[in-house]
Protein backbone atom coordinates (compact mmCIF):
# COMPACT_ATOMS: atom_id res chain seq x y z
CA UNK A 1 0.00 0.00 0.00
CA UNK A 2 1.43 3.35 -0.94
CA UNK A 3 -0.25 6.24 1.35
CA UNK A 4 0.17 9.66 0.43
CA UNK A 5 -2.14 12.22 2.03
CA UNK A 6 -1.53 15.95 0.86
CA UNK A 7 -2.80 18.83 2.95
CA UNK A 8 -5.66 20.79 1.98
CA UNK A 9 -3.23 24.10 2.51
CA UNK A 10 0.82 24.39 1.99
CA UNK A 11 3.79 26.77 1.80
CA UNK A 12 5.48 24.33 -0.53
CA UNK A 13 3.82 23.39 -4.29
CA UNK A 14 2.73 19.78 -5.38
CA UNK A 15 5.71 18.71 -6.39
CA UNK A 16 7.38 19.54 -3.19
CA UNK A 17 4.82 17.94 -0.89
CA UNK A 18 5.29 14.73 -3.32
CA UNK A 19 8.71 14.29 -3.18
CA UNK A 20 9.36 15.42 0.26
CA UNK A 21 6.59 12.45 1.77
CA UNK A 22 7.78 10.24 -0.88
CA UNK A 23 11.91 11.29 0.48
CA UNK A 24 10.53 10.67 4.13
CA UNK A 25 9.16 7.43 3.83
CA UNK A 26 12.50 5.86 1.91
CA UNK A 27 14.38 7.81 4.45
CA UNK A 28 12.41 6.18 7.61
CA UNK A 29 11.86 3.01 6.00
CA UNK A 30 7.73 3.13 5.94
CA UNK A 31 8.44 3.02 2.37
CA UNK A 32 10.78 -0.20 1.81
CA UNK A 33 14.06 -0.72 0.00
CA UNK A 34 13.46 -2.25 -3.55
CA UNK A 35 9.33 -1.45 -3.57
CA UNK A 36 7.63 -0.50 -7.05
CA UNK A 37 6.81 3.25 -7.09
CA UNK A 38 3.33 3.96 -8.29
CA UNK A 39 2.91 4.46 -12.22
CA UNK A 40 2.17 8.62 -12.64
CA UNK A 41 -1.03 7.64 -13.97
CA UNK A 42 -2.16 5.35 -10.90
CA UNK A 43 -0.93 8.07 -8.66
CA UNK A 44 -2.69 10.87 -10.93
CA UNK A 45 -6.06 9.08 -10.34
CA UNK A 46 -5.32 8.49 -6.55
CA UNK A 47 -4.76 11.89 -6.14
CA UNK A 48 -6.89 13.19 -8.61
CA UNK A 49 -4.05 16.18 -9.52
CA UNK A 50 -1.98 16.78 -12.95
CA UNK A 51 0.56 14.14 -13.81
CA UNK A 52 2.84 17.00 -13.88
CA UNK A 53 4.09 17.50 -9.93
CA UNK A 54 4.10 13.63 -10.08
CA UNK A 55 6.61 14.11 -12.80
CA UNK A 56 8.87 16.60 -11.18
CA UNK A 57 8.63 14.87 -7.98
CA UNK A 58 9.49 11.33 -9.40
CA UNK A 59 12.72 13.36 -11.12
CA UNK A 60 14.08 14.88 -8.16
CA UNK A 61 14.09 11.54 -6.23
CA UNK A 62 16.03 9.55 -9.23
CA UNK A 63 18.29 12.72 -9.62
CA UNK A 64 19.51 12.55 -5.46
CA UNK A 65 19.85 8.48 -6.03
CA UNK A 66 16.52 7.56 -3.84
CA UNK A 67 14.80 6.28 -7.14
CA UNK A 68 15.83 3.95 -9.89
CA UNK A 69 14.29 3.23 -12.91
CA UNK A 70 14.25 -0.14 -14.72
CA UNK A 71 13.60 -0.46 -18.51
CA UNK A 72 10.20 -1.60 -19.42
CA UNK A 73 9.54 -2.34 -15.50
CA UNK A 74 9.03 1.23 -13.41
CA UNK A 75 10.77 3.03 -10.70
CA UNK A 76 11.92 1.43 -7.69
CA UNK A 77 13.19 2.64 -4.59
CA UNK A 78 16.53 2.11 -3.90
CA UNK A 79 17.50 3.49 -0.36
CA UNK A 80 20.99 4.93 0.42
CA UNK A 81 20.00 6.85 3.64
CA UNK A 82 18.89 2.89 5.38
CA UNK A 83 23.01 1.85 4.87
CA UNK A 84 24.08 5.56 5.93
CA UNK A 85 21.68 5.82 8.47
CA UNK A 86 23.37 2.47 9.98
CA UNK A 87 26.98 2.98 9.32
CA UNK A 88 26.36 6.25 11.19
CA UNK A 89 25.11 4.98 14.62
CA UNK A 90 28.13 2.65 14.42
CA UNK A 91 30.99 4.77 13.77
CA UNK A 92 32.00 8.67 13.70
CA UNK A 93 32.99 9.98 10.51
CA UNK A 94 36.85 9.35 9.52
CA UNK A 95 39.12 12.28 8.23
CA UNK A 96 38.82 10.74 4.65
CA UNK A 97 35.23 10.48 5.23
CA UNK A 98 35.15 14.32 5.67
CA UNK A 99 36.95 14.75 3.37
CA UNK A 100 34.45 13.43 0.74
CA UNK A 101 31.56 14.49 2.77
CA UNK A 102 32.50 18.45 1.89
CA UNK A 103 33.90 18.21 -1.45
CA UNK A 104 31.47 20.54 -3.50
CA UNK A 105 29.00 18.91 -5.62
CA UNK A 106 28.75 15.75 -3.84
CA UNK A 107 25.65 16.04 -1.69
CA UNK A 108 25.33 12.37 1.01
CA UNK A 109 21.44 11.59 0.97
CA UNK A 110 21.81 10.52 4.02
CA UNK A 111 22.99 14.06 5.48
CA UNK A 112 21.43 17.96 5.43
CA UNK A 113 24.16 19.98 3.51
CA UNK A 114 24.53 23.53 3.91
CA UNK A 115 26.46 23.42 1.11
CA UNK A 116 27.14 27.27 -0.43
CA UNK A 117 27.50 26.42 -4.14
CA UNK A 118 23.83 24.42 -4.35
CA UNK A 119 21.22 25.89 -5.92
CA UNK A 120 17.23 25.02 -5.62
CA UNK A 121 17.16 22.55 -8.62
CA UNK A 122 13.31 22.73 -8.62
CA UNK A 123 13.07 26.08 -9.46
CA UNK A 124 14.67 25.57 -12.72
CA UNK A 125 12.89 25.91 -15.79
CA UNK A 126 13.06 22.63 -17.54
CA UNK A 127 10.09 22.95 -20.18
CA UNK A 128 11.49 26.59 -20.66
CA UNK A 129 14.65 25.61 -21.26
CA UNK A 130 13.99 22.79 -23.20
CA UNK A 131 11.74 24.92 -25.50
CA UNK A 132 14.67 27.70 -26.33
CA UNK A 133 17.29 24.73 -27.00
CA UNK A 134 14.71 23.13 -29.36
CA UNK A 135 13.67 26.53 -31.21
CA UNK A 136 17.58 27.19 -31.04
CA UNK A 137 18.20 24.35 -33.36
CA UNK A 138 15.34 25.08 -35.43
CA UNK A 139 16.00 28.69 -35.99
CA UNK A 140 20.10 28.01 -36.69
CA UNK A 141 20.02 24.90 -39.03
CA UNK A 142 21.60 26.67 -41.54
CA UNK A 143 24.82 27.27 -38.88
CA UNK A 144 24.77 23.99 -37.20
CA UNK A 145 27.90 23.01 -39.91
CA UNK A 146 30.02 26.31 -38.74
CA UNK A 147 31.79 27.12 -35.90
CA UNK A 148 31.23 30.46 -34.08
CA UNK A 149 32.71 33.59 -32.80
CA UNK A 150 35.48 32.47 -30.43
CA UNK A 151 34.29 35.90 -27.96
CA UNK A 152 30.90 34.32 -28.37
CA UNK A 153 27.65 34.70 -30.21
CA UNK A 154 27.02 38.48 -30.87
CA UNK A 155 22.98 38.14 -30.25
CA UNK A 156 23.87 36.66 -26.90
CA UNK A 157 26.54 39.61 -26.41
CA UNK A 158 23.97 42.23 -27.20
CA UNK A 159 21.51 41.13 -24.89
CA UNK A 160 24.11 40.59 -22.11
CA UNK A 161 25.51 44.17 -22.53
CA UNK A 162 22.02 45.78 -22.39
CA UNK A 163 20.90 43.54 -19.34
CA UNK A 164 24.34 44.52 -17.15
CA UNK A 165 23.76 48.26 -17.95
CA UNK A 166 19.84 48.02 -16.77
CA UNK A 167 20.99 45.80 -13.83
CA UNK A 168 24.08 46.63 -12.31
CA UNK A 169 25.15 50.04 -14.24
CA UNK A 170 27.98 48.25 -16.23
CA UNK A 171 29.09 50.32 -19.27
CA UNK A 172 29.25 48.44 -22.06
CA UNK A 173 29.15 47.49 -25.87
CA UNK A 174 28.66 43.87 -27.33
CA UNK A 175 31.99 43.98 -28.72
CA UNK A 176 33.66 44.13 -25.28
CA UNK A 177 31.55 41.33 -23.74
CA UNK A 178 33.76 37.81 -24.26
CA UNK A 179 31.02 34.37 -23.43
CA UNK A 180 33.38 32.33 -21.54
CA UNK A 181 33.08 28.42 -20.33
CA UNK A 182 33.40 28.79 -17.17
CA UNK A 183 35.22 31.27 -14.41
CA UNK A 184 38.12 28.65 -14.66
CA UNK A 185 38.51 29.38 -18.59
CA UNK A 186 37.79 32.78 -18.37
CA UNK A 187 40.42 33.62 -15.13
CA UNK A 188 42.78 31.61 -17.56
CA UNK A 189 42.41 33.86 -20.98
CA UNK A 190 42.79 37.25 -18.47
CA UNK A 191 45.84 35.49 -17.52
CA UNK A 192 47.44 35.39 -21.36
CA UNK A 193 45.82 38.34 -22.11
CA UNK A 194 47.76 40.19 -19.21
CA UNK A 195 50.94 38.15 -19.38
CA UNK A 196 52.88 41.16 -18.68
CA UNK A 197 51.34 41.60 -15.37
CA UNK A 198 53.06 38.99 -13.03
CA UNK A 199 52.31 40.37 -9.49
CA UNK A 200 48.71 39.77 -8.76
CA UNK A 201 46.72 40.89 -5.38
CA UNK A 202 44.05 38.60 -4.21
CA UNK A 203 42.03 38.40 -1.31
CA UNK A 204 42.78 36.14 1.35
CA UNK A 205 40.31 34.68 1.77
CA UNK A 206 39.43 33.95 -1.15
CA UNK A 207 38.02 31.99 -4.32
CA UNK A 208 40.89 29.00 -4.67
CA UNK A 209 39.83 28.47 -8.16
CA UNK A 210 40.75 32.09 -9.53
CA UNK A 211 44.15 31.88 -7.10
CA UNK A 212 44.72 28.37 -8.99
CA UNK A 213 44.38 29.50 -12.77
CA UNK A 214 46.45 32.57 -12.13
CA UNK A 215 48.99 30.59 -10.56
CA UNK A 216 48.93 27.96 -13.26
CA UNK A 217 50.17 30.63 -15.50
CA UNK A 218 53.06 31.77 -13.70
CA UNK A 219 52.08 34.15 -11.71
CA UNK A 220 52.97 35.26 -8.42
CA UNK A 221 50.27 35.99 -5.81
CA UNK A 222 50.22 38.61 -3.18
CA UNK A 223 47.52 37.55 -0.33
CA UNK A 224 45.67 40.71 0.75
CA UNK A 225 44.12 40.65 4.23
CA UNK A 226 40.27 41.30 4.62
CA UNK A 227 38.77 43.48 7.13
CA UNK A 228 34.72 44.69 7.04
CA UNK A 229 34.60 46.97 4.17
CA UNK A 230 36.17 44.54 1.99
CA UNK A 231 40.18 43.74 1.12
CA UNK A 232 42.65 46.42 2.80
CA UNK A 233 43.37 49.20 0.73
CA UNK A 234 46.25 49.66 3.00
CA UNK A 235 48.47 46.65 2.21
CA UNK A 236 46.99 46.46 -1.31
CA UNK A 237 48.45 50.19 -1.93
CA UNK A 238 51.76 49.32 -0.46
CA UNK A 239 52.31 46.12 -2.30
CA UNK A 240 54.08 45.38 -5.90
CA UNK A 241 50.08 44.38 -7.48
CA UNK A 242 49.38 45.74 -11.05
CA UNK A 243 46.47 43.50 -10.69
CA UNK A 244 43.95 42.69 -7.95
CA UNK A 245 41.24 40.64 -8.16
CA UNK A 246 38.13 41.21 -5.90
CA UNK A 247 34.36 40.70 -4.84
CA UNK A 248 33.26 44.09 -4.08
CA UNK A 249 29.80 43.20 -4.16
CA UNK A 250 29.82 40.04 -1.85
CA UNK A 251 33.07 38.88 -1.06
CA UNK A 252 33.95 35.26 -1.17
CA UNK A 253 33.92 34.00 1.63
CA UNK A 254 33.37 36.65 4.52
CA UNK A 255 30.37 38.69 2.73
CA UNK A 256 31.41 41.76 3.57
CA UNK A 257 30.42 44.32 0.92
CA UNK A 258 33.17 47.68 -0.24
CA UNK A 259 31.64 50.57 0.86
CA UNK A 260 31.25 53.40 -1.90
CA UNK A 261 34.25 55.23 -0.32
CA UNK A 262 36.74 52.50 -1.02
CA UNK A 263 35.94 51.62 -4.11
CA UNK A 264 36.23 54.81 -5.42
CA UNK A 265 39.53 54.49 -3.44
CA UNK A 266 40.35 51.19 -5.08
CA UNK A 267 39.94 52.90 -8.70
CA UNK A 268 42.29 55.55 -7.92
CA UNK A 269 44.80 53.19 -7.17
CA UNK A 270 44.12 51.51 -10.17
CA UNK A 271 44.29 54.48 -12.52
CA UNK A 272 47.73 56.14 -10.63
CA UNK A 273 49.33 52.15 -10.70
CA UNK A 274 48.20 51.90 -14.13
CA UNK A 275 47.13 48.68 -12.86
CA UNK A 276 44.15 46.46 -13.42
CA UNK A 277 41.08 45.38 -11.29
CA UNK A 278 39.26 42.19 -11.92
CA UNK A 279 36.00 42.72 -10.47
CA UNK A 280 33.65 39.18 -10.05
CA UNK A 281 30.26 39.97 -9.43
CA UNK A 282 29.73 36.34 -9.12
CA UNK A 283 26.02 36.90 -7.32
CA UNK A 284 25.16 40.11 -7.40
CA UNK A 285 20.98 39.66 -8.37
CA UNK A 286 20.85 38.50 -4.61
CA UNK A 287 21.09 41.09 -2.49
CA UNK A 288 18.52 41.70 0.54
CA UNK A 289 19.23 44.17 2.59
CA UNK A 290 19.79 48.33 1.14
CA UNK A 291 20.30 49.42 -1.79
CA UNK A 292 22.77 48.29 -4.16
CA UNK A 293 26.16 49.91 -4.60
CA UNK A 294 26.86 50.77 -8.06
CA UNK A 295 29.71 48.16 -9.88
CA UNK A 296 33.32 48.73 -9.77
CA UNK A 297 32.90 49.44 -13.78
CA UNK A 298 29.87 51.32 -13.54
CA UNK A 299 32.33 53.66 -11.68
CA UNK A 300 35.70 53.83 -13.92
CA UNK A 301 36.03 56.18 -16.17
CA UNK A 302 39.58 55.28 -17.05
CA UNK A 303 39.21 51.51 -18.17
CA UNK A 304 41.03 50.20 -15.75
CA UNK A 305 37.98 47.41 -14.48
CA UNK A 306 37.26 44.08 -15.73
CA UNK A 307 33.84 42.73 -14.86
CA UNK A 308 32.95 39.06 -15.01
CA UNK A 309 29.31 37.58 -14.24
CA UNK A 310 27.75 34.21 -14.43
CA UNK A 311 24.90 32.45 -15.57
CA UNK A 312 25.44 29.80 -12.69
CA UNK A 313 24.42 31.52 -9.91
CA UNK A 314 20.70 32.36 -11.46
CA UNK A 315 20.52 29.39 -13.43
CA UNK A 316 22.52 26.42 -12.65
CA UNK A 317 25.66 25.55 -12.11
CA UNK A 318 25.32 23.00 -14.60
CA UNK A 319 25.16 25.55 -17.76
CA UNK A 320 28.66 25.98 -17.82
CA UNK A 321 28.82 29.68 -18.92
CA UNK A 322 29.66 33.09 -17.77
CA UNK A 323 30.90 36.85 -19.24
CA UNK A 324 33.83 39.23 -19.28
CA UNK A 325 33.31 42.99 -19.95
CA UNK A 326 36.86 43.85 -21.15
CA UNK A 327 38.12 47.54 -21.13
CA UNK A 328 38.64 49.21 -24.50
CA UNK A 329 42.19 48.61 -24.47
CA UNK A 330 42.31 44.91 -23.92
CA UNK A 331 39.89 43.97 -26.98
CA UNK A 332 43.24 44.48 -29.57
CA UNK A 333 45.13 41.16 -27.19
CA UNK A 334 42.01 39.21 -27.42
CA UNK A 335 41.67 39.78 -31.13
CA UNK A 336 45.11 38.15 -31.59
CA UNK A 337 44.33 35.44 -29.26
CA UNK A 338 45.08 31.82 -30.94
CA UNK A 339 42.11 28.85 -31.13
CA UNK A 340 43.93 26.37 -28.90
CA UNK A 341 42.64 29.09 -26.08
CA UNK A 342 40.33 31.44 -27.17
CA UNK A 343 36.86 29.25 -27.49
CA UNK A 344 33.29 30.25 -27.20
CA UNK A 345 31.12 27.27 -24.95
CA UNK A 346 28.54 25.51 -27.52
CA UNK A 347 27.29 27.55 -30.15
CA UNK A 348 23.80 25.70 -29.33
CA UNK A 349 23.25 26.84 -25.47
CA UNK A 350 24.43 30.58 -26.37
CA UNK A 351 21.65 30.49 -28.85
CA UNK A 352 19.15 29.27 -26.45
CA UNK A 353 20.15 31.80 -23.64
CA UNK A 354 19.93 34.55 -26.01
CA UNK A 355 16.18 33.48 -26.69
CA UNK A 356 15.54 32.89 -22.93
CA UNK A 357 16.75 37.05 -22.57
CA UNK A 358 14.71 38.48 -25.37
CA UNK A 359 11.15 36.42 -24.58
CA UNK A 360 11.87 37.52 -21.04
CA UNK A 361 12.31 34.37 -19.54
CA UNK A 362 15.69 35.51 -18.10
CA UNK A 363 13.90 38.38 -16.05
CA UNK A 364 11.15 36.43 -14.87
CA UNK A 365 13.29 33.73 -13.49
CA UNK A 366 15.42 35.94 -11.96
CA UNK A 367 12.12 37.34 -10.41
CA UNK A 368 11.19 33.82 -8.82
CA UNK A 369 14.58 32.68 -7.47
CA UNK A 370 15.29 36.23 -6.18
CA UNK A 371 12.07 36.18 -4.25
CA UNK A 372 12.81 32.71 -3.04
CA UNK A 373 16.19 33.00 -1.95
CA UNK A 374 14.77 35.92 0.37
CA UNK A 375 12.42 34.15 1.82
CA UNK A 376 14.97 31.03 2.34
CA UNK A 377 17.68 33.34 3.72
CA UNK A 378 14.96 35.28 5.82
CA UNK A 379 14.09 31.13 7.10
CA UNK A 380 17.52 30.25 7.90
CA UNK A 381 18.47 33.82 9.98
CA UNK A 382 15.41 33.15 12.28
CA UNK A 383 15.90 29.79 13.06
CA UNK A 384 19.93 30.39 13.78
CA UNK A 385 18.45 33.10 15.76
CA UNK A 386 15.91 31.36 17.21
CA UNK A 387 17.98 27.91 18.25
CA UNK A 388 21.92 29.18 18.25
CA UNK A 389 21.40 32.64 18.91
CA UNK A 390 23.05 32.88 22.27
CA UNK A 391 26.98 32.01 21.01
CA UNK A 392 26.55 32.33 17.32
CA UNK A 393 27.11 35.71 15.69
CA UNK A 394 26.14 36.18 11.76
CA UNK A 395 27.99 38.03 9.34
CA UNK A 396 27.63 38.83 5.74
CA UNK A 397 24.10 38.57 5.63
CA UNK A 398 23.27 41.36 3.05
CA UNK A 399 23.57 39.64 0.12
CA UNK A 400 24.45 36.23 -1.98
CA UNK A 401 23.54 32.73 -1.13
CA UNK A 402 25.71 32.02 1.56
CA UNK A 403 26.20 33.29 5.17
CA UNK A 404 29.27 33.28 7.70
CA UNK A 405 28.74 31.91 11.08
CA UNK A 406 31.11 33.15 13.88
CA UNK A 407 30.83 30.18 16.70
CA UNK A 408 31.57 31.62 20.33
CA UNK A 409 33.90 28.33 21.22
CA UNK A 410 36.86 27.60 22.58
CA UNK A 411 37.24 24.77 20.09
CA UNK A 412 38.71 24.74 16.43
CA UNK A 413 36.28 24.77 12.71
CA UNK A 414 37.59 21.10 12.16
CA UNK A 415 35.76 19.98 15.68
CA UNK A 416 32.97 21.83 15.11
CA UNK A 417 32.35 20.65 11.60
CA UNK A 418 33.25 16.76 13.24
CA UNK A 419 30.49 17.13 16.08
CA UNK A 420 28.24 18.47 12.91
CA UNK A 421 28.52 15.46 11.10
CA UNK A 422 28.35 13.41 14.28
CA UNK A 423 24.51 14.79 13.79
CA UNK A 424 23.72 14.59 10.26
CA UNK A 425 25.11 18.01 8.98
CA UNK A 426 27.32 19.29 6.71
CA UNK A 427 28.84 22.86 7.36
CA UNK A 428 32.13 24.56 5.77
CA UNK A 429 34.95 26.10 7.05
CA UNK A 430 36.18 26.80 3.40
CA UNK A 431 39.99 26.44 4.24
CA UNK A 432 40.77 26.03 0.86
CA UNK A 433 39.71 29.47 0.35
CA UNK A 434 42.39 30.92 2.22
CA UNK A 435 46.45 30.89 0.88
CA UNK A 436 47.91 31.06 4.44
CA UNK A 437 45.40 29.73 7.21
CA UNK A 438 46.04 30.21 10.47
CA UNK A 439 43.04 30.53 13.21
CA UNK A 440 44.15 32.86 15.66
CA UNK A 441 43.99 31.36 19.50
CA UNK A 442 42.40 34.98 20.25
CA UNK A 443 39.61 34.04 17.10
CA UNK A 444 36.86 32.10 17.08
CA UNK A 445 35.97 29.81 14.61
CA UNK A 446 34.03 30.63 11.26
CA UNK A 447 31.80 28.81 9.44
CA UNK A 448 29.94 29.13 5.79
CA UNK A 449 26.53 27.95 5.46
CA UNK A 450 24.44 28.03 2.22
CA UNK A 451 20.44 28.13 2.13
CA UNK A 452 19.67 28.12 -1.94
CA UNK A 453 19.71 24.52 -1.97
CA UNK A 454 17.57 23.83 1.56
CA UNK A 455 13.78 24.26 1.79
CA UNK A 456 12.49 25.08 4.70
CA UNK A 457 12.03 21.62 6.81
CA UNK A 458 15.38 20.79 6.04
CA UNK A 459 16.99 23.65 7.36
CA UNK A 460 14.96 23.84 10.42
CA UNK A 461 15.92 20.23 11.05
CA UNK A 462 19.39 20.96 10.58
CA UNK A 463 19.58 23.91 12.79
CA UNK A 464 18.29 21.92 15.64
CA UNK A 465 20.80 19.16 15.02
CA UNK A 466 23.71 21.58 15.16
CA UNK A 467 22.21 23.04 18.07
CA UNK A 468 22.04 19.58 19.83
CA UNK A 469 25.54 19.22 18.57
CA UNK A 470 27.33 22.57 19.88
CA UNK A 471 25.57 23.44 22.24
CA UNK A 472 27.36 21.49 24.97
CA UNK A 473 29.16 22.48 28.05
Amino acid sequence: MFDILLPEQSEFPLYQQLYLQIREGIRNGTIPDGQRLPSVRSLQLQLNISKTPIETAYQMLTSEGYVTSKPRSGLYVMNPYQELSHHHQQQTPSITTMSVMHSYGRLNPGFIDFNPTRLDQASFPLRTWNKMLKEALEQHVSEIGMYGDPQGEYGLRTVVSEYLRNSRGVNSTPEQIVIGAGTAYSMGLLSRVLQGIKHIAVEEPGYSLVRDQFQLNGCHLLPITLNDKGISLDQLERSQAQLVYVTPSHQFPTGSIMPYPERERLLEWAHAKNAYIIEDDYDGEFRYQGKPIPSLQGLDNNGRVIYAGTFSKVLTPTLRMNYLVLPPALLNQISHMRQEVFFAPSRLEQWAMTAFFEQGHWYRHIRKVRNLYRKRHHQLIGLIEAYLGGFVEITGQNSGLHIQLTVKKDVSSEELIQEAAKVGVIVYDLRKMWMNHQQDANQYPRLYMGFAGLNAVEMESGIRLLQKAWNKG
